[in-house]
């Protein structure tokens, strides 16, 4: 049996108005979570992973911009120039022994004679080891490129697509599941029946949801800008530049595609009094939450999959702001997309509302979802 007709309504000159309570609940859960260790660590290890595989890509993808150091010993100009276009700083020593000196110090990485014997004419001396590095940048090889796109934007956009989904599904997973938790833990401990006696039961939705998108977003921007000082560090300022404007879009769709999830996670929280029947709530929620990580992974190549899922409010996020990477979009794109996602998240608000103020005070079993859609205020 629903209690909703119990709810209290005692002491009226102690309930806060709306706006007030919704700003106190709003901080509580602020600082409740910037507390916990937790929030924390994960946001710590989210940020050092996003600056890691900078770098990783950084060493892996590049490292042919700077030139390696050899010393030509008697070479002649036009095979000084064809090593220098094989990616090589030639320093010409006079003599061997000057040239052996300066791969002893550590100038040089190898030394450069004449060998008429050599397939490419020339021999390589390495200090204490074969110079495999250097003979295999002399090595021929034949001239690549891709038919369509950009050969280096390839990896960058797979990085795009990896980082745009795993930072909404990360971020709106753990405030997800911490509105979930705590609204079933205040529910669980009848602290639920206190709160409600000093604030409106959708003051106290508004206030979880408002606090948590401030952090979630706070998150967001520490991670897009990790994400902008490692590529300064490393020197890769070129994807920079191609990733500022959709960046920028991504923040932009994260806020309302934020609240949309939490307000879904608040709603299915609220449907159960125990923390043993959370998984039945938490588990649509939860593909809600992982849907666009995923669609990207599996459609990333399929621009009809691309161009559809970038006008679902859920999955529009992450893969709109591929799409902005890639490029080819027209302007009035992004902004369909980011009305139709409004106006969902302003549905799904007001359905969230309903369920959670008519579902908060029923107690014991796990209240069905139609029940709670059809019982009155």
């Amino acid at each position: 049996m629903s209690t909703q007709s119990s709810t209290p309504q005692a002491a009226p000159s102690t309930r806060l108005g709306t706006m007030a309570a919704t700003r106190l609940v709003a901080g509580r859960e602020i600082t409740t979570q910037v507390r916990s260790k937790s929030f924390v660590i994960s946001t710590i290890i989210t940020v050092v992973i996003i600056v890691g595989g900078i770098f990783a890509m950084s060493f892996f993808g590049g490292g042919d911009d700077d030139p390696s150091p050899v010393a030509a010993v008697e070479v002649p100009a036009e095979v000084v120039q064809e090593i220098e276009g094989s990616g090589f700083e030639v320093t010409e020593a006079g003599s061997m022994a000057e040239a052996e000196q300066l791969l002893r110090d550590g100038e040089v990485d190898a030394i450069v004679t004449l060998d008429p014997q050599s397939p490419v004419g020339v021999h390589l001396i390495g200090l204490d080891d074969l110079p495999m590095g250097a003979a295999q940048q002399l090595s021929v090889m034949p001239t690549m490129d891709v038919l369509e796109g950009d050969a280096a934007d390839s990896m960058m956009r797979y990085f795009a697509a990896m980082g745009f989904g795993l930072v909404f599904m990360m971020v709106a997973m753990g405030s997800g599941v911490m509105i979930l938790q705590n609204t079933i833990q205040e529910k669980q401990n009848r602290i639920v029946e206190i709160l409600l006696s000093a604030i409106p039961a959708r003051a106290l939705l508004a206030g979880k949801i408002l606090g948590n998108s401030i952090l979630a977003i706070g998150q967001a921007l520490i991670m897009g800008a990790s994400a902008v000082l490692g590529l300064l560090i490393s020197g890769q300022t070129e994807y920079l530049q191609m990733l500022s404007w959709p960046m920028l879009w991504f923040v932009l769709f994260f806020v309302p595609g934020f609240v949309l999830i939490a307000s879904v996670f608040a709603a299915s929280a609220s449907l159960v009094s125990r923390q043993e029947d959370s998984g039945s709530v938490m588990t649509p929620a939860m593909m809600l939450v992982m849907a666009p990580y995923f669609v990207v992974l599996i459609f990333m190549n399929n621009d009809f999959a691309m161009l559809v899922t970038s006008y679902i409010p859920f999955t529009a996020p992450v893969t709109m702001s591929l799409r902005l990477f890639d490029g080819g979009v027209a302007w009035w794109e992004p902004l369909v997309s980011m009305g139709i996602l409004v106006a969902t998240t302003a549905l799904v608000m007001a359905v969230a509302a309903k369920i959670y103020t008519r579902s908060l005070l029923q107690m014991g079993q796990r209240v069905k979802l139609s029940a709670a859609l059809k019982s009155s205020d």
